[in-house]
């Protein structure tokens, strides 16, 4: 295939014109929890900060920017899970364009009344990102509307690449840049506009990550992708603009699991007091994926780390259960089931047992009948927060030496 960029650094230095004044230029924050994890200075790029809460609506702007008079007037069509969405909807309301946003019949519902609250007419249906895609094609093409692509067309990257000059210039000496990846646009739009010595580095869901197959085979392959809380890079095929720029850049691919990426969310808002999404917490999911190690040799000794959080957009209810998931997967909530005599007084020294080793009950089920339980007897399921993985394992030690049949669950 031919190796030569779509998508250049004049491209995305345009973009950055357009871009003058009106949106945001996010903060670069330091956090010496991360940075001690990657073995390195490392930076976070905010743009979860961002109008509309991720990067998106770079691309939106200039893509939109870029029409014809002929083309605002009749209007555009997207299609997105929500940050994409978002983006299109308030650049088409800040520049008078007529937008319809489809997005799939389960997407978060504050995304939707955001994307809503921006003036777009939104339409939900399917399952899936690509069936919203399927249907804003077909009403581009009936009502001759122009499909705003979420990452394929070399103004969205462009637009995208502006967080890289902003990067180049509040982190001076960066080595390293991970960047959360679905379809390509952010990490793509980031390498062109850095120098080569700069690594990029995409980071994907392993449930969804369809760049380490496509850059091995030369080319965009669909794979089939499975249920990810990192809804925002979910992603079944590389656009082919992002793509012919990172296959260019021999870009490195990390994957990770839904595990990290719920420790990920939770170590943000601890640590670094940032609420970001899961798809926007990739980057920092790949830090905590790899902890004790270097990132396979891209952490270049004496330059600076930097992980864009690219997204902020996460429903409240949503972010309890990645929340509850990270707490699981750093071993501080401990699920018990224990059988117990039904009689009084049992469950008080089931509880005073866990309240010796100072953990903390946070619900309490009982089951009456199922099969292994005899007629005098009542399992109880209890959830505990603990202090980590040593303190779980204390806390069911201590109960089960206290008498009580317990089995983690």
């Amino acid at each position: 295939m031919d190796s030569k960029p779509l998508v250049t650094l004049d491209d995305v230095l345009r973009a950055r014109e357009v871009l003058e004044g009106l949106l945001h230029r996010t903060p670069v924050e330091s956090s010496d929890a991360f940075a001690e994890i990657a073995g390195a200075p490392l930076r976070l790029k905010c743009e979860h900060l961002q109008r509309t809460g991720s990067f998106k609506v770079r691309g939106a702007l200039v893509r939109l920017a870029g029409l014809s008079p002929d083309e605002r007037r009749r209007g555009v069509v997207a299609a997105s899970a929500g940050n994409h969405a978002q983006g299109v909807a308030w650049a088409a309301r800040r520049l008078g364009i007529d937008a319809v946003v489809h997005m799939p019949a389960d997407a978060a519902i504050p995304k939707v009344e955001a994307t809503r609250s921006y003036g777009a007419r939104v339409v939900l249906g399917g399952d899936r990102v690509e069936d919203a895609v399927a249907r804003a094609v077909l009403e581009a093409e009936a009502q001759g509307r122009t499909f705003i692509h979420p990452f394929d067309h070399v103004d969205v990257v462009a637009g995208q690449g502006t967080v890289g000059l902003e990067i180049l210039e509040q982190v001076p000496d960066v080595g390293t840049i991970l960047v959360p990846t679905g379809g390509g646009g952010l990490a793509a739009g980031i390498a062109a506009a850095v120098p080569e010595d700069v690594r990029v580095v995409a980071v994907q869901s392993e449930r969804a990550s369809a760049y380490g197959p496509s850059l091995a085979q030369g080319s965009p392959t669909s794979i089939t992708t499975t249920r990810t809380m990192a809804d925002g890079i979910a992603v079944a095929r590389p656009g082919d603009v992002p793509f012919g720029v990172l296959a260019a850049r021999d870009t490195r691919v990390l994957t990770v699991s839904e595990d990290d990426l719920s420790r990920a969310v939770l170590s943000l808002a601890e640590r670094a007091k940032q609420v970001v999404e899961p798809a926007g917490a990739a980057g920092i999911a790949a830090i905590i994926a790899h902890r004790g190690e270097t990132l396979d040799g891209l952490v270049e000794p004496g330059r600076s780390v930097v992980v864009v959080l690219s997204g902020g957009n996460v429903d409240p209810i949503v972010l309890r259960k990645v929340f509850r998931h990270g707490m699981s997967a750093a071993g501080r909530y401990l699920h018990l089931r224990c059988s117990l005599s039904d009689r009084p007084g049992s469950l008080v020294g089931l509880l005073d047992a866990i309240a010796q080793v100072h953990a903390d009950v946070v619900t309490i089920g009982h089951v009456r009948t199922g099969a292994g339980l005899g007629v005098d007897e009542t399992a109880v399921d209890v959830e505990v927060v603990t202090k980590g993985s040593r303190h779980s394992r204390e806390v069911l030690e201590h109960v089960r030496a206290a008498g009580f049949d317990a089995v983690e669950r």
